[in-house]
């Protein structure tokens, strides 16, 4: 208690106009140390905890003070906007468009202006156990159709095996891939599209292999998930490349055993893939130093020594397009069996759509989504009326903001 209250009273007397920034990332004060100091200026590390005390902050702050710089995550973005928390920085943000994905920057812009830049993306791909796919012959699958006859071959030769354990916001990612449009703005209007035709057949292909019982449906990242992948009862996750370090520590007995592969297509000879997750560097309401904080957030986000220290140390996949070449995500990883996953995730950065955007009341949708979800899979109504009913709770969730929606 002594120690949060000091805490509590640096962050209460800090100075007037300094830059502070919210660490959500591990090794940010780190990159604050290491930006050049002869422009490290009004820059410090404020002690802020994410999410509660970061949005706490945001909207006003224990005594008024705010920090000026926040780790944000991209689907976040509209919600803090929603909640007027956000700095529009399109003047003094516009010359770094160029150093990043495009659809990254899309990310950090809600109705063409710009709030933060990019930090890093979650570019999906499918991790597989390939040695139970070897033992039992299966091939590894391009097509979502073929991924459907993988799953039938293996359970028909182990009956408590599953093709993939499937977390509701993976969803997400899969939609983004299939071409759905949950969101976006007309004019100055939301436009919400949980239940679009996309989604609909996305759905019904996934309902096909839950009611077959070729899917898994514990929870995400829970005990029982790690050990599906780690026993080889689950063959595959679909999931982003910050993945990939949670399942060398959480199923260590596979070391060697998993391998990666692009996600599969709907058509054959398709690139197309999802994301799940990226974070920006936003300003927060109220910065008196947008220049010098914009020019940090974005020296952090390019620079080679600090994108080596991010990548190293907190295991980003950079957004800038220069990060990408960077050998720290071009070589080989031990847990897969030397294998370059990173390739497999480059060329999924290189060919996701740019117009997917996330809604403003995100941290409602989650929940929504996960609830819907979980009744589907235990059989009250199928994925496509889970979907129906996060689409009618996240237009109430909306309107009820007073924000004008479709």
């Amino acid at each position: 208690m002594r120690r949060e209250r000091r805490r509590q009273g640096r962050r209460r007397h800090r100075p007037p106009g300094v830059l502070g920034l919210g660490p959500w990332l591990r090794q940010v004060g780190r990159a604050v140390q290491r930006h050049p100091q002869e422009h490290r200026g009004h820059l410090q590390e404020a002690a802020v905890r994410w999410p509660g005390r970061l949005r706490q902050d945001a909207l006003g702050g224990e005594g008024g003070q705010r920090p000026c710089l926040a780790q944000i995550g991209f689907e976040s973005i509209p919600t803090f906007l929603l909640e007027g928390a956000l700095e529009d920085v399109s003047q003094e943000a516009g010359a770094a468009k160029d150093n990043f994905v495009p659809w990254t920057w899309n990310q950090v812009t809600v109705a063409g202006r710009t709030y933060g830049i990019p930090v890093d993306t979650g570019p999906m791909a499918m991790y597989y156990r390939k040695d139970v796919f070897k033992k039992y012959g299966i091939p590894v699958p391009t097509t979502w159709d073929e991924y459907a006859k993988a799953a039938e071959k293996l359970h028909m030769a182990d009956p408590e095996a599953h093709i993939v354990n499937l977390r509701a916001i993976t969803l997400s990612g899969l939609a983004w891939q299939k071409g759905a449009k949950w969101f976006g703005t007309e004019g100055d209007a939301w436009h919400v599209g949980v239940n679009d035709d996309q989604s609909h057949q996305l759905a019904d292909y996934w309902q096909q292999l839950v009611d077959k019982k070729l899917v898994a449906t514990d929870q995400g990242y829970s005990p029982a998930w790690w050990s599906g992948l780690q026993s080889g009862k689950v063959a595959t996750a679909i999931g982003a490349v910050w993945l990939n370090p949670l399942i060398a520590q959480n199923a260590p007995k596979a070391k060697g055993k998993f391998a990666v592969a692009p996600m599969p297509q709907w058509t054959d000879g398709e690139k197309e893939f999802g994301n799940d997750g990226g974070a920006s560097t936003a300003l927060l309401k109220g910065c008196q130093h947008k220049d010098e904080a914009v020019e940090f957030a974005t020296w952090m986000s390019t620079d080679p020594d600090s994108l080596k220290n991010l990548i190293t140390k907190t295991g980003i996949y950079p957004a800038a397009t220069a990060g990408l070449e960077l050998p720290e995500v071009n070589k080989g990883v031990e847990y897969y069996g030397g294998q370059n996953i990173y390739k497999v995730f480059g060329e999924a950065a290189q060919h996701t759509d740019t117009n997917w955007q996330w809604g403003p009341t995100q941290s409602q949708f989650g929940v929504d989504l996960d609830e819907a979800t979980a009744n589907a899979y235990a059989g009250s109504g199928t994925l496509f009326d889970a979907l129906n009913n996060v689409q009618k709770k996240t237009l109430a969730a909306i309107k009820s903001k007073g924000v004008k929606v479709r």
